[in-house]
């Protein structure tokens, strides 16, 4: 019998019996089990979709933009949790920016922000900024005069 006493508990269970042991920051861990700014935006004004077809990662990133400035930004990811961490800081350092500093942003910036990440998860960080990069492309094909 298995007696797990917290979310963090069960996260490392499941890498346990899938026997995929891999060491994530603490920051990492927090984007995993509390991650921010998840869902959709009702009327988004890009939408970029990212997947990987060798783990079968997907992460959509939604954006509302006001004078050039990310104002909204989330993310729904279909993925493990180094994926479901790197959509999430995205979004945090993505809001705010103009439209050049968020397309700016490096999987190496996601992954610097989460205090790194196992070599074997640095994809997941491609995913979250590859699908930010699709959103704004998607905005602006929409809005031509930017």
């Amino acid at each position: 019998m298995c007696f797990l006493a917290s979310l963090t508990d069960f996260a490392l269970y499941l890498h346990l019996q899938a026997g995929d042991l891999v060491e994530y920051s603490e920051k990492v861990m927090d984007h995993f089990l509390n991650p921010r700014n998840a869902g959709e935006i009702p009327d988004p004004d890009g939408v970029g979709e990212f997947g990987n077809p060798v783990c079968g990662d997907v992460t959509n990133v939604y954006i509302k933009v006001e004078d050039g400035r990310i104002m909204d930004i989330k993310f729904k990811t279909f993925g493990c949790g180094a994926a479901i961490a790197t959509a999430s800081m995205i979004t945090e350092l993505a809001v705010g920016k103009t439209l050049d500093e968020a397309l700016a942003i490096t999987r190496d910036d996601v992954a610097d922000a989460l205090g790194g990440l196992p070599p074997v998860k640095l994809h997941c960080s491609n995913l979250a900024a590859d699908a930010l990069y699709a959103a704004i492309r998607d905005y602006q094909a929409k809005n031509t005069d930017v």
